[in-house]
This record gives C-alpha cells, structure tokens and sequence, in this order.
C-alpha cells in the first residue's frame, strides 16, 4: 500500500451524455427484481427473528457462507462464459426456489430448517449472480459513464429497498411468507424477460473460448499502475485451461493492484461493522422495544432512503475528487447513525427511522466513492473476478460479524452489538480519512 502512486487518476470524470437504453433497460428489471428479493429478504428477517438472534444470525450465514465459499468461481465462470448466460441461469433457478418457497411455507409454515434450505440456496445462486451484474455495467456504458452509471443503479437499488421493505411488512401481515415468495417470483419472471433482449456487445463480438480464464494478461507482468488502468482485450488460450487457473489469476491481479488491495480491504471492514446494523440487529432491536414489524420496516426503509439520496447526489454531482476522503467521511456518517440508533428510547421509534437514514446516507456515499474505483481499475478480461472478488471479502466480513453480533445481542441485547458497530465503522472511516495510501486517492475530473 505505501506504493500507491496517487498521481494517476484511476476513474474518468462522469459523462453527461445519456446511458445506453440497453442498460437503462437492464437496470429497470434488475430493479424491479431486487424490489421482489427485498420484500421476500424482510418476510425471511422477520421470519428468523422470531426464534432469536441465534437464529436470524444463522439464516444470514447460510446464505453468506456459500456464496463466499462459491464466488471466486463464480467470478470465473462469468468471465469464461459470459455474464448474460450466467445471470439467466441464475434467475431460472431462483424463480424455482422461491416458487417451492411459496408451496412449503403455504403447507409448513416458516420452521427453521426451511428457512436454512432456503437461505442456502440463494447464497450459492449469489456467489455466480453477483460477479455477473456487478460487471454488467462496464459491459454495457463506457468507462466514461461509469461512474454516473453506477449512482443511478444504486440510485434505482435503494429505490427498489425503500418499496421493498415496507411492500414485505405489508405482504408479511397479509399474505405471510408464502404470498411474499410468490411476488418475488413474479419479479424474477420480470428480470427474465428483460434478461432475453438485452445482450452486450462484447459477448455478441466474441466466443467465450476467446476469453482469458487463466487470468495471464498481456503487459501486466510487471503489475504497471499505468497497465492496471488499460483495456486490455482477452486473447485466445487453449479451452482446456481450467477454472481454478483463471481463479488465481483474479486473485494474484487484486493482492499486487496498489488501488484494488487497500479498497477491498476498507470494504470488507466497512461490511462488518454497517451492513449488519439494519439488516440483522434492527429487526431484533424492534422486537425487544415491541415496535412490531411495521416500525421495522420503516427502520429498513429509512436506511434505504439515505443510501438513496447518496446516489443521487452522486449521479447529479459525481464523487468527490478525493476518493478517501469520501469514502472516510461516509464511513464516519454511517458510525454517527449507528451510535444513535443504539442510543433511541424505546418509546421513539421515529428517532430510530431518522437515525437509519443517517446510516443509509454515510454507507451511499461510502459505496458511491469506492464502487467505480474498483470497477474501472479491473481490465476487461477480468471484470467478473474482480466482482467476485468484492462480494467475497463482504461476504467473509458477514459471516463473521453477523454471528460475533448475533450472539451479542443473544447475550446482552441489541443496542451494545449497534454500538460495536459503530465503533467498527468510525474506526473504518478514520483509517482512510488518516492513513495516506487512502486519505491520497483520488478520482479524475473533480
């Protein structure tokens, strides 16, 4: 990290021109599907939440488990084969499970063992899923209009979280957990559909046999930080090159990176001590006060209304030109959040909302600064393993921090586990607000 040569400017500036309808398209059903998973994502919360913090700690890690053990092979996979082929053959499989979700939980209710079945499931469709949309923009927009790009899909994300939630607060108290999945599939036949007009240029130019899988990168031997920012077009390899080769290219490319080593090293800390707050820890903060689940879901509404207004400031105004600071900043909002949320009364459950659009903010801003950084920094023959890569080290963090704080909150209560995290990410913003390899980097055009 002392390398990191901060002159180079490592994102181009936001371009003003309008995105590509072919990725405006996308994004509207892959929008429209993460409404569906959001709603489905609180009726399980709530679900689990209701045999104790052990339990909804353990339904997370089934599905953070696999899809961490599972990624950098999805990583791979996507970059052999294609990113398109690779998210319709994730959707097919999860418009069954939540279909067979739907007929169990109509006939069995929501016991455990069904919600682990579950969670397992979307957890292994995840590690091959994410790789591939999170590399889909860069595949569809220029680099110049990535980073304008990226804030609108978060921007259309969070909107998608807002409805999401209280959508599955108000399908949970009428329809239960079985009329929840069944919307979900709905939007999963949506994304679908969507998924079979839209094809990216590259893959419709190129065979996946012409793609790199071992991870060997003409001219980046030596690991150049001028190299590391370039286009580079996959060459022809021999197709029996194996998967796992193609894995450890994606990894050796990362660990030697000066940009993409501390970034996802600040994002893995930073998943560990804020992804957990409204995700896990605020259901059973709104059970222990007896808010119910309506107040629980505004709580997850409010945090998605800050990571909204984030991306839209992001998408109008682009990211600061100091990318650490940014990132520094956000991280410290989203502690100051946290630190509230845990210090609410039980008898002010609108404070709670208030302080999870605080959360929802800093964590906009923490994501809209680093997410085009390592997107632009990944050549093209490695888009999907750098993807992976970045859901990997949040996955790991999860599976660590959501048990560590599950049994926390088991043991003392919620509100010490909110403030661990706060303590967690506070001390994540000041390493790249201080430490000068992050505090220096920087995006170009601002």
């Amino acid at each position: 990290m002392a390398s990191l040569d901060t002159t180079d400017p490592v994102v181009p500036p936001p371009a003003r021109t309008a995105l590509p309808r072919s990725y405006l398209l996308w994004l509207a059903g892959t929008r429209a599907s993460l409404a569906g998973d959001a709603a489905l994502a609180f009726a399980l919360g709530w679900a689990a939440s209701a045999r104790g913090g052990r339990t909804a700690a353990l339904v997370l890690t089934a599905i953070t488990l696999p899809r961490a053990v599972f990624l950098l092979v999805g990583g791979a996979v996507g970059d052999r084969f294609g990113a398109r082929r690779v998210m319709i053959a994730g959707d097919v499989v999860m418009l069954a499970a939540v279909l067979a979700l739907a007929v169990a939980g109509r006939a069995w209710g929501a016991p455990p063992a069904m919600l682990l079945g579950f969670a397992a499931v979307v957890g292994t469709v995840d590690a091959f899923y994410l790789p591939a949309t999170g590399s889909m923009p860069r595949r569809l927009v220029g680099k110049e209009q990535l980073p304008r790009a990226l804030a609108v899909r978060q921007a259309g994300g969070q909107v998608a979280a807002l409805l999401g939630a209280p959508l599955g607060a108000v399908l949970v108290a009428v329809a239960g957990l079985s009329g929840t999945a069944l919307v979900d599939a709905a939007t999963f036949a949506a994304v679908l559909a969507v998924m079979a007009w839209v094809r990216p240029a590259a893959e419709a130019r190129r065979s996946p046999r012409r793609e790199d899988p071992g991870g060997e990168v003409p001219g980046r031997e030596a690991l150049g930080r001028e190299d590391q920012r370039r286009d580079v077009p996959g060459r022809e390899v021999p197709c029996t090159e194996s998967l796992f080769a193609g894995i450890a290219g994606g990894v050796r490319l990362a660990a030697a990176d000066p940009v993409l080593r501390p970034a996802l090293l600040l994002t893995a800390v930073a998943a560990a001590g804020v992804l957990p707050v409204v995700g896990l820890l605020a259901p059973l903060l709104a059970r222990s006060d007896g808010w119910g689940p309506g107040t629980a879901g505004l709580v997850a509404a409010g945090q998605g209304a800050g990571v909204l207004l984030a991306a839209l400031v992001a998408a109008r105004r682009g990211p600061l030109r100091r990318i650490g600071a940014g990132a520094g900043l956000g991280l410290v909002s989203a502690a100051v959040g946290a630190a509230a949320l845990a210090a609410v009364p039980a008898s002010a459950p609108a404070a709670a909302v208030a302080a999870a659009v605080l959360v929802g903010t800093g964590s906009g801003v923490f994501a809209c600064h680093l997410g085009p950084l390592v997107l632009a920094g990944a050549p093209d023959t490695h888009l999907s393993r750098v993807q992976s890569l970045l859901a990997l080290v949040q996955s790991l963090a999860l599976v660590v921090g959501n048990n560590a704080l599950g049994w926390l909150a088991h043991a003392s209560g919620p509100r010490p586990a909110i403030a661990l995290c706060a303590t967690l990410a506070c001390l994540a913003g000041l390493a790249a607000l201080t430490t000068p390899p992050l505090r220096s980097l920087r995006h170009e055009g601002r």
